[in-house]
């Protein structure tokens, strides 16, 4: 069964490589071959009819195959020796199904959202061709069964993502795009940096609940390797957010697609995460960095990246970068909570994972609806929307209760979690000042947040309302509600992001015994 693990990752990359390959030549054939304009418009639309059933067919058998294999069993399988003793291995294990399954739903959706979207951005078979390349990709991070191989991966998931940033080719978005992707391979430099340490001092880098650190070894070396785990810590919380290397995401979101700032934020966020946990609690270990100087920086990094975010996200006033900023906040949520080292926090951080996810997503969604139907991008221009786009509002509502934390949403339970682990452990100040922080930082959410949803259902002037739609109608035509095909997907993100809150019990279940397996 092991060599099924490689199905959904070469399926999708090897149909997104083909992808790519034909849009090149696609694009040769016509720069060279001449066609009368209406002939061009018929085929264009005949191969675009084409290209979203075959993307789509691919990606959800892709997913499929990827949730099978799963949970199907905690199957493993070695593809190759890189070098003796360090294999390219994959490996089932829960923290792999919690995080693909995450990942297959949120990538199906968005990209079923994208196929009427990208008709606003064009060249959508280079766009598509990459999302699938960096969906199999993301599997491969998910599946990986040692430290080499994630560093294979999360340095491939980069490489192909970056193309989605700089999608528009405008100036603006190349520089974001090379500024992605000098803080991403710094980030995972210093992650090999610690990979070499570790190589040394380990039993094995082959993913190990409760970490293969051999403490006979580690001794007299504590103080580098300590260093060693704080730069794993920075580097891989460059792709996560967390200050100091978080500034590509406010600078990359606005001039990528909206389907790709989703993923970007929604998702490869997590890859970062998903590395800092395999390097702390699957290789070193939680209770070697335990009361030591790194804990301490770490938990003051994600709390200072928490109210930092938030503090930004609540001046911004373009939509997508408002939503960048929360995004530098809410996943420095997730590494508090994994910080803390205690059950119960990294069962709110593991939530939070979950939920945090189908938010960030249905958030991005629905900015950009109001960018394809109205061509509003800034929050100042959202005066009077919901009157025109009454169900996208509505769906940005809940997912902005989630976001917040209220009751019932999700978004409450995680960070209930988050705030009962912090207050059970012994981390001195920070059992209470983690807290504070979480309830300082909601409360900013909710105020660069709730505004864009009163305003929009409850425009101050009635003139404001009007001038949504004249607005709009200059560049776009009238402002009216997205077609279902952009609808539905946000509107399954944002009943999720309600759901679960509803019906928690499950999810907490599953990951209060990865939890347990590692503390």
């Amino acid at each position: 069964m092991g060599i099924w693990i490689l199905i959904p990752i070469f399926l999708p990359v090897i149909a997104g490589v083909l992808l790519l390959l034909s849009s090149a030549k696609s694009d040769s054939g016509h720069a060279s071959h001449g066609a009368a304009a209406g002939e061009r418009a018929a085929e264009d639309a005949e191969g675009l009819t084409r290209l979203h059933r075959l993307t789509a067919a691919v990606l959800v058998v892709s997913a499929v195959l990827a949730l099978f294999a799963a949970w199907s069993g905690d199957n493993s399988y070695t593809w190759f020796e890189l070098m003796e003793g360090i294999p390219i291995y994959f490996q089932i294990d829960d923290v792999g199904r919690l995080f693909v399954t995450v990942f297959s739903i949120a990538w199906v959706l968005v990209c079923f959202y994208a196929f009427t979207y990208m008709k606003h951005e064009g060249k959508e078979q280079r766009f598509f061709g990459f999302y699938l390349i960096v969906y199999g990709v993301l599997v491969a991070l998910c599946f990986s069964g040692n430290l080499v191989t994630l560093y294979l991966f999360y340095e491939l998931m980069t490489l192909t993502s970056m193309p989605m940033v700089l999608h528009s080719g405008t100036r603006e978005s190349i520089m974001a795009a090379l500024k992605y992707l000098f803080y991403s391979m710094c980030g995972a430099y210093l992650g090999l940096f610690a990979i070499f340490f570790l190589y040394r001092y380990c039993d094995t880098l082959t993913f190990t609940a409760g970490g293969t650190l051999n403490l006979a070894l580690a001794e007299g070396h504590t103080g580098i390797l300590l260093a060693a785990v704080m730069a794993a810590l920075i580097g891989f919380g460059a792709k996560a957010g967390m200050f100091p290397l978080h500034a590509w995401l406010p600078t990359a979101h606005p001039v990528a697609p909206a389907p790709a700032s989703a993923v970007l934020s929604g998702i490869i966020a997590k890859a970062g995460v998903l590395a800092i946990i395999r390097v702390v609690f699957y290789t070193v270990g939680a209770n070697f960095i335990r009361g030591t100087w790194v804990q301490t920086a770490w938990m003051s990094l994600a709390l200072l990246t928490v109210f930092m975010g938030s503090m930004l996200a609540f001046r911004e006033k373009v939509f997508k970068k408002r939503l960048a900023y929360s995004t530098v906040s809410q996943v420095s949520y997730i590494l508090f909570g994994l910080s803390v080292l205690s059950p119960t926090a990294m069962e709110g951080a593991l939530l939070h994972v979950v939920f945090h996810a189908f938010i960030k997503c249905a958030l991005f969604l629905t900015a950009g609806i109001f960018i394809f139907q109205a061509g509003l991008s800034n929050v100042d221009q959202l005066e009077g929307i919901g009157k025109k786009m009454p169900k996208t509002l509505w769906c940005f509502t809940f997912a902005s209760l989630a976001l917040i934390g209220i009751p019932p949403t999700s978004g409450f339970i995680s960070k209930w979690y988050l705030a009962q682990g912090a207050l059970e452990a012994e981390v001195g100040a920070y059992s209470w000042a983690g807290p504070a922080v979480l309830l300082l930082s909601a409360l900013l959410t909710a105020g660069y947040l709730l505004p864009i949803v009163t305003n929009g259902f409850f425009p101050k002037k009635k003139e404001q309302g009007e001038a949504v739609q004249k607005e709009g109608a200059s560049a776009h035509g009238a402002a009216a509600e997205a077609p279902l095909g952009m609808l539905i997907p946000l509107a399954i993100l944002a009943a999720l992001a309600v759901f679960l809150g509803v019906f928690p019990n499950p999810l907490i279940r599953f990951v209060s015994k990865i939890a347990a397996a590692v503390l």
